[in-house]
């Protein structure tokens, strides 16, 4: 079924024109009516344009009618304009159909949208980075940030799934964990895996995004206070010391140990080096769950990469595990 899209550019400024020019056309093949804003490739510094007339693309993205409002790209940007949205346009544009889609700098757009006002919207893939990706393969970078040419497929099943209000859940596998990393990881972790590696979580706000947009949006009006949530989290180009640091943010501002469960996506495009002497992205893992009895999931195929699955920021939903494979459902509360 053909879907209005309206793109439109609230963060970094598009660089990559025959990227945008890609994504457009992708989503027409698709069979989708795809309007650009009138500051879509708008370049103010580093931004897409300036803060008033990002603020104004927002505006007429709320009032655009479409059935998706996806942003262009993420980069930064949002959260300098974050007092100025329109929030109960917004809000009102999504009572009326309006999917909201993006992802990285997006965070702050999603988590303010959801304090100021409870409205949902997606946690998806943004024009260029998704849609609009090079049809010649990538090598992949080390940490599976590569890509086979044109956009991936699960993506794009996910996203027409939202488009066309079928979307009722994502299951995935989690990582296999060696019996040293269970040893250190807390008594409660090593509990699960054993013989209780079975659990369930009812009717918990789905929340979160990148990490590091996430924790800038502490101690703000804009930082969504969700209690007994799903938290899920992922980042890019961020090396797991400082991933460690924000996550202790997190734990002493004690946003971790309110939630039901923290779903860990995918963190890519950083180096480990010699000095590190062993301190890995699963070294974090290991240390988050020792300070916490708050289950914490691997392998949520969301973040910085070309293969991920749509979620809905702010939505109730169910988290179903059995050993390694988790199941995510909000189909039953669907507000389609």
């Amino acid at each position: 079924m053909k879907k209005h899209i309206y793109i439109y550019s609230p963060s970094g400024a598009v660089r990559d024109k025959a990227a945008f020019r890609r994504g457009v056309k992708r989503l027409q093949a698709l069979g989708h009516e795809v309007e650009t804003d009138e500051a879509a490739l708008a370049s103010h510094q580093r931004f897409a344009g300036d803060d008033a007339t990002r603020l104004a693309a927002i505006d007429r993205a709320a009032a655009s009618g479409a059935d998706v409002a996806m942003i262009s790209r993420g980069g930064y940007g949002l959260s300098r304009i974050l007092p100025g949205i329109p929030y109960k346009r917004v809000a009102k544009a999504i009572e009326k159909g309006t999917q909201f889609v993006g992802l990285s700098d997006f965070t702050a757009f999603q988590l303010a949208v959801l304090a100021q006002s409870g409205a949902v919207t997606w946690a998806g893939p943004s024009l260029c980075e998704g849609f609009g990706v090079s049809d010649q393969a990538d090598a992949a970078d080390g940490h599976g940030a590569g890509h086979h040419g044109g956009p991936d497929e699960i993506m794009e099943a996910c996203f027409e799934d939202m488009v066309q209000g079928q979307g009722e859940g994502t299951g995935w596998r989690q990582h296999k964990e060696r019996e040293a990393d269970i040893a250190v990881a807390g008594a409660f972790h090593a509990r699960r895996l054993g013989d209780s590696a079975n659990f369930k979580v009812d009717d918990g706000v789905l929340w979160g995004g990148n990490l590091a947009v996430l924790c800038s949006l502490l101690g703000t009006p804009f930082f969504p206070g969700v209690k007994d949530g799903i938290l899920f989290l992922e980042d890019v180009a961020e090396h797991p010391y400082r991933i460690e640091r924000m996550l202790t943010q997190l734990l002493h501002a004690g946003v971790l140990a309110q939630q039901k469960a923290i779903m860990l996506g995918q963190f890519t495009g950083y180096k480990l080096v010699p000095h590190d002497k062993g301190f890995k992205l699963q070294t974090v893992i290991n240390w988050l769950r020792s300070q916490l009895k708050v289950p914490v999931l691997t392998n949520l195929p969301f973040g910085h990469v070309p293969t991920k699955v749509l979620l809905p920021v702010g939505q109730a939903c169910d988290l179903v595990v059995q050993g390694r494979d988790a199941l995510l459902l909000w189909g039953h509360a669907h507000a389609h």
